[in-house]
């Protein structure tokens, strides 16, 4: 997740890269959140487009979805409201695909906010979640401790890096059991270890008296 202070640095990044979504603040400073909207969308960019606006300002609601906002929310709002229009703008900027990540016997589903081990659910924390999902998008890559503490801090709420330490020793002891492996990297993070299919036990030859079709090599079916 990357975040600006003003419209020009939100313009220059927009031209510059591609996301999965974007969280526009009508109110910033030195270029309105509107003007941002009408410049990406001149680009023919099809980028969601989440609106922040005041409570008050029905006509720059009214606007930002003119300009091609997908939603707005207004200030102040709850946490999870947020979250959950967020997971359905990026559903729908997917097309739809799939919400359902699967690791081995894990399963997590993005949208419900729910992890499975052979179809059984798993309780986990809104924390351990977080940091289980960090972990999902990035298998057999490290993941540093400062990632998941930006991925965990939530609009100005801290996370030290020895809460870290606790939520990746209580995943850990969660989702072990279902063949799932976080590595730790000394001081330098995690790791979660690439799934690995169980391999196919060879198929054992008859003796090499058996008859015309016997060999002497291994025969596997």
């Amino acid at each position: 997740m990357d975040h600006v202070k003003h419209g020009v640095e939100a313009d220059t990044a927009l031209s510059l890269q591609t996301f999965d979504l974007l969280i526009l603040d009508l109110g910033l400073p030195m270029m309105s959140g509107l003007e941002v909207l009408r410049r990406l969308r001149a680009r023919n960019s099809q980028m969601p487009v989440l609106i922040l606006t005041a409570a008050d300002s029905v006509d720059e609601r009214v606007k930002g979805l003119d300009l091609g906002a997908d939603d707005y929310m207004a200030k102040p709002f709850a946490l999870n409201e947020l979250e959950a229009r967020v997971r359905a703008l990026t559903r729908r900027g997917a097309g739809g695909g799939p919400t359902v990540v699967k690791h081995g016997a894990l399963s997590f589903d993005q949208v419900g906010r729910i992890a499975f081990i052979n179809d059984q659910v798993i309780e986990l924390s809104a924390r351990e979640l977080g940091v289980l999902e960090v972990l999902l998008q990035r298998v057999g890559r490290l993941v540093s401790k400062e990632q998941l503490v930006n991925h965990l801090c939530e609009w100005g709420e801290e996370v030290s890096n020895n809460a870290i330490e606790v939520y990746v020793h209580r995943l850990r002891k969660k989702i072990e059991p279902g063949g799932a492996r976080i590595m730790t990297v000394r001081g330098l993070g995690y790791s979660l270890e690439k799934a690995v299919a169980p391999a196919a036990a060879p198929v054992a030859s008859g003796p090499a008296d058996a008859g015309p079709m016997a060999s002497s090599s291994p025969h596997y079916k």
